[in-house]
């Protein structure tokens, strides 16, 4: 009887080291397998709901095939972002595909580190007329697509739809002037008994230059950068002149609302649009899921306004783009330029653009059906991507090719302070050039 059981005992413990030989074996392979896959290192600099997608998508290219392995790394915000960019370049550390801000496209450009997203784009013969135009020409030069425009937004004015009409107010038209929006604002501040304000603009360097491209005027010389490297600045021109005196005239009446500049004036004009305190603002679309999530009233939201008396020449885009590091292998190159084609697709820019307030890039992601949805709970919402889809791209709505734009934006950021506190519009705008003209030939001296 005990010799059986020793023998069982021995068949269960062999069966056993089999079982684990073999599994081993088999978790071996399985590791194998994952280890051959290319290793593909993505930096990028979204948080919250736009994290949340963006790792979705990681996860859902992974899976679609087996040969790339993408690995995202949160790097901190954009201008943190970009000074490791640049710093890690040429070691095992750099990333093989990143993220970067509108305003630093020259930089990165001049910086020689990164492969155009052109010399794919024309190896694989791919369609880039189903993205954005007027994206795609933020991120070009001389004809050449440098990176892919991802998360994108675009200035547009918002307004409370049931707070107007509470008042007898007929709503700015889509495509307003500046005078539709001060006869809301001044009308909405009187029949308020001046406890609403009608509109703010907040105190930012990106909406300064969007007025300037919506009137069709370059900021710098040479077509905005985009026709060589600029020598001087232009903050005194017309648009600039007639549209700071537009928001001073209306600060001093009451009907503007002024909160400032940085993070606490963004929060601050929020709040005071949520609680039906602030009529109209204007800000990037990207803000459109916070307010959908945010406000019982009924959202409204035109183009940017531009002056009287003319068209609108579109304005630019806001965000950052996708570049591909040309320190990595061809192989490894490659796998960046797949995954950015995977982001790139309609259903996957339709689900960006709900899940985040960002704008679909690919023509056909109008027709999928998450965004068909969203447009139904929220019809005001379409209006940001027909904003993108009329305008045609030009040089002085296609960005600012110019090193030196979070400086120029400090500058102007100075200069509109001044002026919403009183200041002689045009003493201040022409401090304000005078400065960054400087700034501008110190810049070219050094790289010369």
């Amino acid at each position: 009887m005990k010799k059986i059981k020793n023998f069982r005992y021995r068949h269960l413990l062999l069966l056993f080291s089999l079982c684990a030989v073999i599994l081993s074996a088999l978790t071996g392979c399985t590791s194998a397998k994952a280890d051959s896959r290319i290793q593909i290192t993505f930096w990028h600099e979204m948080t919250g709901p736009a994290q949340v997608q963006l790792t979705k998508f990681v996860k859902e290219f992974n899976q679609s095939q087996h040969k790339y392995t993408v690995v995202p790394q949160f790097e901190g915000n954009y201008n943190e972002a970009v000074q490791k960019i640049l710093n890690t370049h040429g070691t095992s550390a750099s990333p093989a595909v990143f993220q970067s801000m509108d305003i630093s496209t020259s930089q990165i450009y001049s910086s020689g580190y990164t492969t155009p997203v052109q010399k794919f784009i024309t190896a694989d013969n791919y369609d880039v007329s189903k993205i954005s135009a007027v994206a795609r020409a933020f991120y070009s030069k001389n004809g050449q697509q440098l990176s892919m425009p991802f998360n994108t937004s675009q200035p547009v004015l918002y307004y409370n739809a049931t707070l107007l009409k509470k008042y007898g107010i007929t709503p700015p038209p889509v495509d307003p002037s500046y005078s539709d929006i001060t006869r809301v604002a001044q009308q909405l501040y009187e029949r308020s008994g001046k406890k609403v304000k009608g509109l703010s603009v907040e105190i930012y360097g990106w909406l300064f230059e969007q007025f300037l491209a919506n009137a069709g005027e370059s900021l710098a010389n040479n077509q905005d950068g985009h026709a060589g490297t600029p020598t001087a600045v232009n903050f005194t021109g017309t648009a600039a002149t007639t549209t700071m005196k537009w928001i001073q005239e209306n600060i001093k009446h009451g009907s503007f609302m002024n909160y400032g500049s940085g993070t606490s004036a963004s929060a601050n004009e929020m709040a005071g649009f949520l609680s039906g305190k602030l009529g109209m603002f204007l800000q990037s679309s990207a803000d459109i899921s916070q307010l959908t999530a945010g406000m019982k009233d009924q959202l409204g939201i035109t183009y940017y306004p531009h002056p009287d008396g003319q068209k609108s020449n579109g304005v630019s885009i806001g965000g950052a783009s996708l570049w591909i590091s040309n320190d990595k292998s061809t192989t490894v190159q490659r796998g960046a330029w797949e995954f950015i084609k995977y982001l790139m697709k309609s259903q996957n820019q339709a689900a960006w653009q709900a899940a985040t307030g960002y704008l679909a890039l690919n023509k056909d992601s109008q027709n999928e059906p998450v965004l068909q949805k969203l447009y139904q709970k929220t019809p005001a919402a379409k209006i940001p991507s027909q904003q993108l889809a009329r305008t045609t791209p030009n040089n002085t709505n296609s960005g600012i090719f110019m090193q030196g734009l979070i400086q120029e934006r400090t500058i102007t950021q100075t200069a509109m302070e001044q002026i919403y506190n009183g200041k002689n519009v045009t003493s201040a705008l022409q401090d304000a050039e005078k400065q960054m003209n400087s700034y501008v030939q110190t810049t070219n001296k050094a790289n010369k």
